[in-house]
Order: C-alpha cells, then sequence, then structure tokens
C-alpha cells in the first residue's frame, strides 16, 4: 500500500467521525479503525507532518493522538525511523502453541457475534457519548473523592445503598415497578445481570428459551455457561411461534418492553402467554431500551416469585460506565447477593457513589428526556432515507431508542452486505445470524448514537445510495 493511499484513507475516515468531537479524539478514531479494520501490520506511516497537513490539524494535535495510540500499542516507533502500526491479534486469529479452549469458550467464539468494531457511522448498540454532560460528572467525581469518603475504595457489601436507593426511585417514576431496595443487585453492567442469573438460577445443560432475532450478547452468557438454548421465533403484532415439543425449560430470555434487535415495541399478553405454554421455572426480561411511557409492555412483576428484571446504563449514558443492576424476587435477594460476592467480588464503589448523586439530582431524568427527543428524530431522518429501497420488506417506526431494524425480502444476502457497507466505514449488524435456523427473516441492524446534525443526514444519504446499489 503506498503513502497517498494511506493519506487518503486516513482522510476519509477522520471526515466520518463526528464534528462534535474534538480533533484530536477524531484522528484517534480514525487512525484506530484503520489499523483494525485496513492497513497490515507492520505498515509504516507517512511522516507527521504529512499527515497533519493531508487533515488540516497542527502537529501537535496530531502528536498527541499519535501518543494515545503508540499507549494502546497500535502503533510502535524507533526514535528517527518512523512510526509503524501494530495490528492486535483478532479474536479468530489461531491460538499460539498448544492452547485449548474449553468447549463451552469454543462453541462462544465460533457462533456469529458482534464486530470487534464499536465505533463508526450507524454502530448498533452505541449511545450518543458526545453530548453526555461530563463536566457535571467530573464535578461529582470531585465532590466525592475526599478523604472522608475512603471508605468507597473498599469492596461495597450488596451494592452502595444509595445507589440502590436512586435506582429504586428511578424505576417508579420510568418503569412503574415499586420494588424494596433489598430486590436490587448492583451488578457491572447487563452481561454481569445475565451471567448471574444464569449461574444461581440454572445449571449446566439446563435450557433457556429465547426470542428469535435474539440478543447476541445474552446467547454467549447462557452459551458460556453451559445452557441449552431453545429459540423461540417472534412476530412483532403476531406473538410467538412455539416450537413443536419443548423440553423442561427452566429460564426463559425475553427483552423488555423494546425487542432487540427488532426495534419495535413489545407486548406484555405475548410473553405471558409464552410463559404459560412453556412454564419456565425463572423469567428473566432484560429492559433494554426503553422510554417512559412504555411500562405497560413489561411482564415483569416485582412481588412475583420467579419474575427477574435486568437492566443497564451503559445504553442510556456510557458504554465505559459498566454499571446495572437486577430486581429479584425478594426469597432470591439474599442468596443471589451473596453469590454475587462469592463469585465477582464488589467494588466500584465511586462509580456507584458519583452515580447515585447524579440521579438523586435529576440530572439522569434530564439527560433522558433530552437525548430520546434526539434519538427520535434522528431515527426519523434515517428511516425516511430506507423505507422506499427495493427488497425492503419494513423499517422499525421511529422511535426514542438508539437501535433501528431494516427487514429485506427472503434471499437477501444481508452477511454479504454488511461486510461490503464495513469496507464503505458504514457499520451495520446483519440481521440473519442472530435468527434461529428455522427463522428466515433477513435485515440489518443499525444505531443512531454516533451521529447527528449534518453529518447523520450526509452519512443516511450515503448508505441509501450504497443499499441501493447493492440490492440491486
Amino acid at each position: 500500500m503506498d503513502r497517498k493511499e494511506v493519506v487518503h484513507q486516513l482522510v476519509q475516515l477522520y471526515a466520518l467521525q463526528p464534528e462534535r468531537l474534538s480533533k484530536q479524539v477524531r484522528i484517534e478514531q480514525a487512525l484506530r479503525q484503520a489499523i483494525t479494520q485496513q492497513w497490515p501490520s507492520g505498515l509504516r506511516l507517512p511522516s507527521h507532518r504529512q499527515l497533519a497537513d493531508a487533515l488540516g490539524v497542527a502537529r501537535q494535535t496530531l502528536a498527541l493522538a499519535i501518543h494515545t495510540l503508540l499507549e494502546e500499542a497500535l502503533l510502535k516507533t524507533a526514535h528517527g525511523q518512523g512510526t509503524w502500526t501494530c495490528r492486535p491479534m483478532t479474536p479468530n486469529s489461531p491460538l499460539r502453541g498448544n492452547a485449548q479452549l474449553s468447549q463451552r469458550a469454543q462453541r462462544v467464539l465460533d457462533g456469529p457475534g458482534a464486530s470487534a468494531v464499536q465505533s463508526g457511522a450507524f454502530v448498533p448498540g452505541i449511545p450518543d457519548i458526545a453530548q453526555f454532560p461530563m463536566r457535571k460528572w467530573r464535578q461529582l467525581y470531585a465532590s466525592v473523592t475526599v478523604p472522608q469518603n475512603a471508605l468507597l475504595l473498599s469492596y461495597s457489601t450488596g451494592g452502595y445503598g444509595p445507589l440502590k436507593r436512586a435506582i429504586r426511585d428511578f424505576l417508579a417514576r420510568w418503569r412503574n415497578i415499586s420494588c424494596d431496595t433489598e430486590q436490587i443487585i448492583i451488578t457491572d453492567g447487563t452481561h454481569n445481570g445475565i451471567e448471574l442469573c444464569a449461574v444461581a438460577l440454572a445449571d449446566v445443560g439446563d435450557t433457556v428459551a429465547m426470542e428469535s432475532p435474539c440478543y447476541w450478547g445474552a446467547r454467549n452468557v447462557f452459551t458460556a455457561a453451559g445452557l441449552e438454548i431453545e429459540p423461540v421465533a417472534w412476530l412483532p403484532g403476531q406473538g410467538h411461534s412455539l416450537p413443536p415439543a419443548p423440553g423442561p425449560i427452566k429460564l426463559a430470555y425475553l427483552t423488555g418492553s423494546h425487542h432487540y434487535p427488532l426495534s419495535v415495541p413489545t407486548r406484555a399478553v405475548d410473553k405471558q402467554r409464552l410463559c404459560d405454554a412453556l412454564a419456565p421455572a425463572y423469567i428473566v426480561e432484560d429492559d433494554y431500551e426503553f422510554n417512559r411511557d412504555d411500562h405497560s409492555n413489561l411482564l415483569f412483576y416485582p412481588h412475583s416469585e420467579r419474575h427477574l428484571l435486568v437492566g443497564s446504563f451503559s445504553k442510556m449514558m456510557f458504554p465505559g460506565l459498566r454499571l446495572g443492576y437486577l430486581v429479584v424476587p425478594r426469597h432470591l435477594a439474599g442468596p443471589m447477593n451473596r453469590l454475587r460476592s462469592e463469585l465477582f467480588r464488589e467494588g466500584r464503589m465511586l462509580d456507584q457513589a458519583v452515580l447515585a448523586q447524579f440521579i438523586f439530582d435529576g440530572d439522569l431524568d434530564v439527560w433522558c428526556r433530552r437525548i430520546q427527543r434526539d434519538y427520535l428524530g434522528r431515527q426519523q431522518v434515517l428511516h425516511d432515507q430506507l423505507r422506499s429501497l427495493p427488497q425492503v420488506r419494513s423499517v422499525s417506526p421511529p422511535s426514542s431508542a438508539i437501535s433501528l431494524c431494516v427487514e429485506f425480502a427472503p434471499g437477501v444476502n444481508d452477511v454479504g452486505i454488511a461486510q461490503s457497507l464495513l469496507k464503505e466505514h458504514l457499520i451495520v449488524r446483519p440481521l440473519s445470524p442472530v435468527c434461529a435456523p428455522t427463522d428466515p427473516r433477513v435485515g440489518l441492524v443499525m444505531g443512531v448514537g454516533m451521529l447527528s446534525g449534518e453529518t447523520l443526514v450526509r452519512e443516511a444519504q450515503r448508505l441509501r445510495r450504497s443499499l441501493e446499489a447493492l440490492l440491486r
């Protein structure tokens, strides 16, 4: 690859980054994407002066961005000899030596999952982190990190009490759920909560029923826990298509009021009908995306002995927070809290204290109302661009969620289309890999968290043109 092509690709990637971000961060993300997706390892970069001139930035800005990539080991340098790429080992790379993974681990790695690419135009599942009120967040950190709060540096016991109370009140306001603080378990995000449910409530070889299409992350967690997956096709407005002769079901994992990845509202009556037919021992509902008015779609009942609710703040606020919660039946609260302590320990007290104050001050409510209005407008832009494309059967209706799903006519190769779009720096996920073998649906899952304003309009038009050519 010659230097002109390297510069051209980097300039293209830089132009795709949200303009709200600083120039340094935009360069970092463009370099990171080029190194991990396009450039080979050992590629020598053009001079800093040449790159800075092409990007239209100061050399100091470029130097700071390159320093970040050097610390991440994505670049390496030698004095007076230049800078080279150092592409990381991918999860699909062969294991070195004679290392052998467990069968459960290999099943996870062999199955379809999310791409390693977690940044770029239309990447699903990533909220708008550029507009998040980081200044207030930093101020809260400064207020809790004082000598009198040294206990926040220790383990927690069952989670930070004020945060549990804040979550209890938040659930009452936004989800119409009235529960006790003792029923709330603080987790390190959704995956950690699902894993705790799998370990606490099921044994290796037990069966978990999951909707098709499913959330791939939950499927991976259950697979790693040694559970068997029983897929149940779900059709919006029609309910679930039951398997012919399902065996004993230990867990039923269902999405909450808004289905992911189809990005359409669910109905509590459909979920109740499924649970009546399958009779699972426990029902785990994942409240992945929601708004203030859709709580009636939840099946979860806080006074039930077999309903659990999984929630996370990562999709509301920013992915790196990795804090979530479980609401469990009263008789399970004590045992599951102790199990969490034994398996995962409990910490993150500083983060928990800051989040608690953020909720108590009303900042989370303000943020959710503001960003959900933004997401609704962004989805409308994307919906208008995609709904009339050839071979498009449906586009999920605009909502306040960060995800949107386009369903194609049968026979369209959605995996191939996603791969082709990736080459144009348009990051989407194919629908078919998260469908059961008997579920023929195909399409694309995409997000609206990374783009807004004129950038969104421009990229949505580019996505439409690319899809129009691919679908024809």
